[in-house]
């Protein structure tokens, strides 16, 4: 077994919808980024691959690529996802916290647990996610953005995978 952390953080962009986990969340900001901005989807990309020790978001879909530009992040967890898989890890759990004064997070937190589980190939049950505030303090109290916080906890299916990573021939830089 293997724990990963992961963070990702994104002001407010009134110019685009905002996407967490792959919902759509209507009346709401959207976040800027070079992809579709989902902080959900970085986080837990950010946490799966570093517990399989297979590098991070920006290593695996770097910000100056085009080839990212506007990208579906969900799309993205899923390629990491494969990265995983062939590294011989699949995940136990997830837990992600959403920290935002606006909008609230809890009419949307269920759509949010299934759409992570069926990218992730888990049950509901396998995913946890809530949102809390930042009781109007920093950046995020002034509503400038929101952060994201989760945790990974991925299991080894097969051998050789404790030598993998990024940078052992899989195209990634060193």
């Amino acid at each position: 077994m293997r724990v990963g952390f992961g963070y990702d953080s994104h002001r407010f962009d009134e110019g685009r919808p905002l996407i967490l986990a792959g919902v759509t969340i209507p009346d709401a900001p959207g976040l800027a980024g070079h992809s579709d901005g989902d902080a959900v989807a970085h986080a837990v990309i950010d946490a799966l691959l570093g517990a399989a020790a297979a590098g991070d978001v920006g290593r695996m879909f770097p910000p100056d690529d085009e080839r990212w530009k506007d990208a579906d992040s969900m799309e993205l967890l899923e390629r990491a996802m494969r990265r995983l898989v062939d590294l011989n890890f699949r995940v136990v759990n997830v837990d992600v916290t959403v920290i935002c004064e606006r909008p609230k997070i809890l009419p949307y937190a269920q759509d949010m647990r299934k759409e992570l589980a069926r990218r992730l190939g888990v049950g509901i049950g396998s995913v946890s996610l809530k949102g809390k505030t930042n009781e109007r303090m920093g950046w995020i109290g002034a509503g400038e953005g929101l952060a994201v916080h989760a945790v990974a906890l991925i299991r080894s299916i097969g051998q050789g995978n404790l030598q993998a990573g990024w940078g052992d021939g899989d195209g990634l830089p060193l």
